[in-house]
This record gives C-alpha cells, sequence and structure tokens, in this order.
C-alpha cells in the first residue's frame, strides 16, 4: 500500500525546527512519508512552521504561504496547513486573508495539527522526532517561552512564559537520540540558563549539562542562547569541569551602554556584563563567546553606539551577529518608545559593525594557521570534507574545509591541521587517527 505523504516547511530558528521534528515524529509512527523542505516532491498536503520573530522572517513566511497558496490554487497540492510563531501571533488576520489555507495552528496546537491530517497525538511518542539534521547532531530543547520581557522582543508574546520540560524527559529524549548515532548535542531555549526554576524552584541547567556528558555515544554537549542576566555560576562550573561539553557559549548581550540595556530591560549593567566576560574567559581560558547585538534601538545616539564599538573592540568575540531594530507591534519598545533612528543609519551601524569583527575574526584565525584541532566531520561538498571545531556550531559559524583522498564519515572527530584561514573559513588536512 502506497505511503500518504507530506511536506513540512520549516522557517526560522532551530526551536522551529525541532517542534517540526515531533510533529514527523507522530506521523512518521502513523505510516506517513514525510518530506522535509524540498523543491520538488509529489506530496498532496504541506505543512509550513513559520516564523514571526522580526520583520524580514515575517515576510519570508508570508511569501512562503502565498507561494504554497498559489500552488493550490493550481490543484498541485490538496491541502496547506499553517503552524509556528506568525501563526500563532496573526491567526485571525491571516485566515481572513488567506482562506486558501485549510487551517492555522499555534506554537503548542501538536495533537490539532495531527488531527487536522487525519491522524493522532501518540502520548507514548512523546520526545520522537524524525531529524532534519545530519544524523550526528540535533538540537535539544529543554524549555519554552520566556519570562524577561525585553524591551523589543515579542517571544514572550508568541511563546507565552518559561516552561521547562521535566529533566528525566531530557535525559531519556537524549539518551533516545544517542541510540540512533546523535554524537552532538546543541541545548537550546529562548533562555537556557532559566531552566528549572518552574518546575524545581532553582537553577539546573548545570546539572543537566552533566547528566548529558553522561550519555553513552554523546561526545559533545554545546549550549546556545544562554541569558547574561545572573548566569549561573554552576554553568561555569560544568563547562570548565566537563571535557565533552564545547567550550563554547552563545550569549545575546545586545549593547553595552547602560542608557541602552536599561531601555531594552536587559536585566544587568555594564560593568556586570564586562565582569561575567572576564569570569568566563579565567575560569574557560579556550571558551569561544559567540553573541548577538542590536543596534538602532529607540534612543540610541552616536555616542552610545561608539561604546558599542569600543565594547566590541576590547572583547574580541570569537563570533559575532548583528540586527538592526525593527519594531514588533505589543513590545515595549514599539508601544512607550519612538522608532527615530534612521534606516539608513541603523545599516551603517550593522556595517560598520560588521566590518570590525571581520577584522577581529581573521586576526584570530591567522593564529590557528599550524595548529592541530579537532574537528566533527559534517559532508562532503565538491573537493572538500566539510566539519566542524568544538568552537563552532552549525549554521551559524564558520566551517573547516578538509583535503583528504580517504574518505571521512560524517559525525566522526577527526584531528586536522590548520593550513590557512580567511575571515570566516579554515581549510586543513589530516594529522592524525579519526575515531
Amino acid at each position: 500500500m502506497k505511503k500518504k505523504k507530506i511536506h513540512i516547511v520549516t522557517l526560522g530558528c532551530a526551536k522551529n525546527l525541532v517542534d517540526s521534528e515531533y510533529l514527523a515524529g507522530q506521523l512518521d509512527a502513523e505510516g506517513w512519508e514525510v518530506v522535509y523542505d524540498s523543491d520538488s516532491t509529489d506530496a498532496r498536503v504541506v505543512v509550513i512552521n513559520t516564523c514571526g520573530f522580526i520583520g524580514d522572517a515575517k515576510e519570508e513566511s508570508v511569501n512562503t504561504i502565498l507561494r504554497f497558496a498559489a500552488a493550490k490554487e493550481a490543484g498541485d497540492i490538496e491541502h496547506l496547513f499553517v503552524m509556528g510563531c506568525l501563526s500563532e501571533r496573526y491567526r485571525d488576520e491571516l485566515r481572513d486573508e488567506l482562506p486558501e489555507v485549510d487551517a492555522f495552528f499555534g506554537v503548542r496546537d501538536l495533537s490539532d495539527i495531527l488531527r487536522a491530517v487525519g491522524t493522532t497525538y501518540r502520548d507514548e511518542l512523546r520526545g520522537e522526532r524524525r531529524l532534519t539534521t545530519p544524523a550526528h547532531y540535533a538540537y535539544l530543547k529543554i524549555s519554552e517561552g520566556c519570562n524577561w520581557g525585553c524591551g523589543y522582543c515579542a517571544i514572550p508574546l508568541i511563546r507565552g512564559r518559561h516552561v521547562s520540560v521535566p529533566f528525566e524527559e531530557l535525559i531519556d529524549e537524549a539518551t533516545t537520540l544517542a541510540r540512533k548515532g546523535v554524537r552532538e548535542l546543541i541545548v537550546i531555549a529562548q533562555d537556557t540558563t532559566y531552566y528549572g526554576i518552574d518546575l524545581y524552584g532553582r537553577r539546573r541547567l548545570g546539572e543537566l549539562l552533566r547528566a548529558l556528558c553522561r550519555i553513552d555515544g554523546i561526545e559533545w554537549v554545546r549550549l546556545h542562547y544562554a541569558y547574561p542576566a545572573h548566569f549561573p555560576q554552576e554553568v561555569i562550573d560544568a563547562m570548565r569541569d566537563e571535557p565533552k561539553i564545547c567550550k563554547y557559549l552563545d550569549i545575546p548581550l545586545q549593547h553595552i551602554s547602560d542608557r541602552m540595556l536599561r531601555s531594552m530591560r536587559r536585566g544587568l549593567s555594564k560593568a556586570e556584563t564586562i565582569d561575567l566576560i572576564g569570569r568566563l574567559r579565567r575560569e574557560i581560558p579556550d571558551i569561544a563567546l559567540r553573541t548577538t547585538l542590536l543596534v538602532g534601538y529607540p534612543g540610541e545616539t552616536e555616542a552610545d553606539f561608539e561604546e558599542l564599538l569600543d565594547f566590541v573592540t576590547a572583547s574580541r568575540f570569537d563570533r559575532l551577529g548583528v540586527f538592526p531594530y525593527s519594531e514588533e507591534e505589543g513590545t515595549y519598545s514599539a508601544t512607550e518608545l519612538a522608532d527615530d533612528v534612521p534606516e539608513a543609519v541603523k545599516t551603517e551601524r550593522v556595517e560598520r559593525i560588521m566590518a570590525l569583527q571581520q577584522e577581529i575574526a581573521r586576526q584570530k584565525n591567522e593564529r590557528l594557521v599550524g595548529q592541530v584541532r579537532q574537528v566533527i566531520i559534517d559532508r562532503c561538498e565538491g573537493d572538500f570534507w566539510v566539519g566542524r571545531t568544538q568552537y563552532d556550531s552549525p549554521e551559524v559559524d564558520q566551517e573547516v574545509l578538509i583535503v583528504s583522498t580517504a574518505p571521512l564519515a560524517p559525525g566522526t572527530l577527526t584531528d586536522i591541521r590548520i593550513t590557512a584561514a580567511d575571515d570566516y573559513d579554515l581549510r586543513g588536512e589530516l594529522a592524525g587517527t579519526d575515531r
């Protein structure tokens, strides 16, 4: 009997990707053939998992819906469903504007989506996933929502308040992933450092990281989206002591000016931020820090921006991204503050920071030439094998392009000698044995 086929299109961040994987896990168990993000499939049912975080992401989500709505009108597909952040926030408006869509669902409507496509949610499959990532790494989402209420951020309006996944469920899910061949776990949430407070009355991220390191088959544990205010010492201790935890931290700082930090409602000061960076680097000397910055926030003066530039110069982050402020309805900044920084100024500030960071990245990479680094192999691409060091996360950070006449198996940890470097990528050759 021919399997029913469904096409899941995922937009936005890795947290959305995990939601799609949970959906696919349920569908797979019910006999569906699941296709991810395909440009050529004959699937007659399509589910679009949307992003609604910032303007560009919302535009991409709307354009994707319109493309598949046109396909439905042309008879190329039979059913079109929309889920995720954009749908959660603008369900009524989307329903009015896009009658071609069969139904809209929010971020916590998994059972309703399954019912709509003609199947039933099975509780015994909680935590089961059909991975969209290569088989050797996976994201582990440890909580949903956020309690911080930063001035510019719509996440609490979309995803709600912080809700932790029970500790035991996460260990079970990670163990299952390891049995399926996952070697690198990337721990994610809206705020990973807040994990556990709602369920246990205390932060348990450090304890969770240590427990993940005890799972057979897991070689690397990587931490993303760590909120800087009240950063738990237990997490620093775990990162310092556990060899399986990548010496890598994604810690979005957004700004350094005290004026901006207060207006953004970030919950910490410039002095506290600098102290945290110093503490991380003292206790974990080889740590790679990734951060995200926001420029053009309401009221940001040239002096505020120059202070941020000086901070980037002094801090020399290993990885850095920067975004121009965009007004998100319903947030504090959209309601209470005037979007008074011209778009051209926002763009110029983004470009100035990225030019500075490009030079910092180039200098850091050039110092790696001649060193041997352990690399996890991700794939073969053209004439190169492509991998990453523990200091680089998939999709967002730099890669190592490896020349090897011998085949290298994805997921293996391999010693690579760095032979050349540019601004955002490295080149290398085999330096030893892999495992």
